[in-house]
């Protein structure tokens, strides 16, 4: 093998793995973040702690929610925000209407602030796990429903935490080939 061949084989190896490493970052550093909380990302849960994990400590839960360029919905908290007790489950209501004459599905990132709160935030069932298809002219209530974890009031990075912000945001989700397998 001469030299230049063997340094376009490196080369084309080399490009290879760059790709692999770009096509799997994405879904890795999603699920990272499901895991550890990074970020602010909320954990999902099955449900609610049992009574003997629950704390009369109560924390303030304030809603965000936003739509992004180029989706014409309206959505919007159904409250402000909300005092709830560790370790119960609660359930926060958002609204949303399709503004335009044709079907739309859009999907709703999410976050929490302070990030260092997300870990403790436990999410049952939430609009935010999948895709929404609003009909043209289409008004939905949509659920989210969550506990606060009560380890959150024996974490000394998170004793001063009194407030968490649930944000919302709504993208238009990209149309797929119906003829695409």
């Amino acid at each position: 093998m001469t030299g230049k061949t063997r340094t376009l084989t490196a080369s084309i190896a080399a490009l290879a793995v760059m790709v692999g490493l770009v096509s799997v970052s994405v879904p890795l550093y999603r699920l990272f973040c499901k895991v550890s909380g990074f970020g602010g990302t909320p954990r999902i849960a099955d449900g609610a702690p049992g009574a003997e994990l629950q704390k009369s400590r109560t924390i303030e839960i304030r809603f965000d929610s936003n739509v992004m360029k180029g989706l014409p919905w309206h959505f919007k908290p159904n409250q402000a925000a909300v005092t709830v007790r560790l370790g119960e489950p609660n359930v926060a209501t958002f609204s949303a209407e399709n503004l335009s004459n044709e079907a739309i599905t859009g999907t709703a990132a999410y976050n929490v602030t302070p990030a260092k709160a997300g870990i403790y935030v436990n999410k049952i069932q939430c609009f935010c796990f999948t895709e929404q298809t609003l009909m043209a002219g289409q008004k939905v209530v949509m659920p989210v429903q969550f506990y606060i974890d009560p380890a959150i009031a024996t974490d000394p990075d998170t004793n001063d935490v009194t407030t968490i912000t649930f944000s919302y945001s709504f993208y238009k989700t990209p149309q797929r080939d119906e003829g695409a397998s």
